[in-house]
């Protein structure tokens, strides 16, 4: 499909365009697709107790949540291409919001497992969100659009496995059992779903020239009698199906850690409900930065290599994700099994962003079904695997082993996506295209840096020190993890019921946005979230001490206030040349280098 006047950069912070009100609808939808989707998972241990659920029946469930997503996006693909992901979606979120709501109903496992199944349907919403952007953005930037509006999407994977029990608790404290709490949590988040699907119709369009009814109305695109056939166009191309294989070793396993994470970390380390689903949320909030990048990696292979660079950077992420998959099965100690984690998220993610930037290249004719197929592809390896997890005879350690043997083995499908020489010149010519015509709308920076000096090096101390710092706070968020009664010690009595809001942000902001400050990704967004922290700690550390010991023995005190002050420096400096920012933003041109124009 030929689409007109895509966009050739991300204004991250604008709304005027159709093109960034389709990027921040999408991935806001889906993101709440996302959270009411799992939703439920990091219940299940509240749900298994009151409805005796048996491990084997727990794994039907988490089956059912993914099994039916399947044929709901291999059919939303198809319908994109019929009516547009403009009615594809407020139809999705409207309907899906149903199930999502009544799973409150359920009395029984079969009950339950019922609405599960229902809830599955919502997770369509991917393919609608891959399809509106890439529909939307040019070449040049379509792969780093695709991977942010997902990845941002799947982070409610991750905040779900937070907020989700907080919002229980705050049933229970307002006077609820338990077992209607986690029935009116999930009644919320599915409203939530239903007031965004109302929000999509108003507020989106189908392409940069307007709404696939008008268009077709104008001649301007096929009527839908001569679209029918796009689906079979996707079927007979080997290079979907290779890409099918591929999406089930990377988003597939996402689903699985999802459902299961809370649980294993429950069971396996002796984690309380809250801290385990603390835990599990970390492998969610990673997608804040880690699909963008395995995105903004595909663009700059593609840019370098074309077509078939696309390619390789996928082969490469996957067979990273593999290793640390391996190496996670086989910790047994708990800060460290949580490290290699973090890792083994950020590489799977990242497998996810690359597989999307090249699949707006495989069938332009057929866009939506080829994003369908794909899509449904991880949900088939996320089936796979939960039958893995629902053994009674099988650890789940062993689970993760054989996970990432085959996550190895499916890499091979890598090559078997190869694109002709004409279809490397068709791409090759489009990106220059849009790198022209992005060269051509530049605006100039508000205020310009000083430019970095004629053969000055891009790795620097203070780019040593970034890293440094990045990594450190890292493992000092998961150090809190595994001592959550220290931290809630630090903060003492005085927050009252948000003490666990803070605590979490605290984590979150040393565990994630460490990480994201070590690779140098929206590095003044991350370093400020974590002066409010340090910011924070300097007060406590403060409080009570004397005027003598201020300089000479409060050494917590002068220790948070040195980290605050090196926050300072990278919000005002940022991350400078050796960095994701620099690479997807231009961050040593401009001040607002992290949230200026891609």
């Amino acid at each position: 499909m030929d689409v007109k006047n895509k966009a050739t950069r991300i204004d991250l912070f604008s709304l005027r365009t159709p093109q960034m009100r389709a990027f921040h609808m999408s991935w806001f939808a889906f993101f709440l697709c996302f959270f009411a989707w799992f939703g439920i998972a990091p219940l299940m241990i509240v749900v298994e107790e009151e409805l005796g659920l048996t491990k084997a029946q727990i794994g039907n469930t988490v089956i059912a949540s993914v099994s039916i997503t399947i044929f709901a996006r291999l059919l939303i693909g198809w319908l994109c291409d019929k009516i547009g992901p403009r009615l594809s979606y407020t139809a999705l979120l409207l309907i899906g919001s149903i199930p999502v709501m009544c799973i409150g109903l359920a009395d029984t496992y079969e009950s339950f497992l019922l609405f599960r199944l229902g809830i599955g349907v919502i997770g369509a919403s991917f393919v609608i969100t891959q399809y509106h952007t890439s529909v939307m953005f040019a070449p040049n930037v379509v792969g780093t659009a695709n991977a942010t509006s997902a990845g941002w999407g799947n982070l409610g994977g991750g905040v779900t496995q937070m907020v989700m029990p907080m919002v229980l608790a705050a049933f229970v404290a307002a006077g609820y059992s338990k077992p209607e709490s986690w029935r009116l949590a999930m009644v919320v988040a599915g409203a939530v779903c239903f007031l965004t699907g109302i929000a999509y119709f108003f507020f989106t369009q189908d392409f940069p020239e307007g709404n696939i009814r008008d268009l077709r109305a104008r001649g301007e695109m096929p009527i839908a009698k001569k679209a029918k056939g796009t689906f079979m166009l996707a079927v007979k191309d080997r290079r979907v199906w290779a890409l099918f294989f591929v999406y089930a070793a990377c988003f597939g396993i996402e689903l699985t850690i999802n459902n299961v994470a809370a649980r294993y970390y429950y069971k396996e380390f002796g984690l309380g409900l809250r801290s385990a689903g603390l835990v599990a949320g970390l492998f969610g909030l990673m997608n804040i930065f880690a699909r963008t990048t395995g995105g903004i990696i595909g663009d700059k292979f593609g840019h370098k290599q074309g077509l078939k660079g696309r390619v390789k950077w996928l082969r490469i992420a996957l067979l990273v994700e593999a290793i640390a998959l391996i190496c996670f099965s086989r910790m047994t100690v708990l800060p460290i099994a949580i490290g290699t984690m973090i890792v083994f998220s950020l590489f799977v993610q990242m497998s996810e962003g690359a597989t999307y930037s090249v699949v707006p290249f495989i069938n332009r004719k057929a866009l939506g079904s080829v994003s369908g197929i794909v899509g449904a592809g991880g949900n088939m390896g996320a089936v796979g695997a939960g039958f893995l997890f629902k053994s009674e005879d099988l650890s789940y350690q062993a689970a993760f082993l054989i996970l990432g043997v085959l996550v190895l083995l499916f890499s091979m499908f890598t090559y078997g996506v190869t694109f002709s020489q004409a279809d490397e010149l068709e791409a090759a010519e489009e990106h220059e295209n849009a790198l022209t015509e992005r060269a051509r709308t530049q605006k100039a920076p508000k205020f310009k840096l000083p430019k970095p000096a004629i053969g000055q090096r891009a790795f620097t101390p203070l780019t040593v020190l970034r890293v440094y710092l990045g990594i450190g706070l890292m493992i000092k968020g998961i150090y809190y993890i595994t001592n959550m009664s220290e931290l809630e010690s630090q903060l003492g009595s005085g927050f009252g019921e948000t003490q666990n809001l803070i605590a979490w942000f605290v984590v979150g902001a040393h565990a994630v946005g460490g990480a994201a400050l070590a690779l140098g990704f929206v590095t003044r967004w991350v370093a400020a979230a974590n002066a409010i922290v340090l910011a924070g700690a300097s007060m406590i550390h403060l409080t009570g001490a004397g005027s003598d010991q201020l300089i000479v023995e409060n050494q917590d005190f002068q220790f948070a206030a040195l980290v605050l002050v090196t926050l300072i420096v990278f919000i005002w400096q940022g991350a400078g040349r050796f960095s994701l920012d620099r690479v997807m933003w231009g961050d040593d041109a401009t001040p607002e280098g992290s949230g200026a124009a891609a």
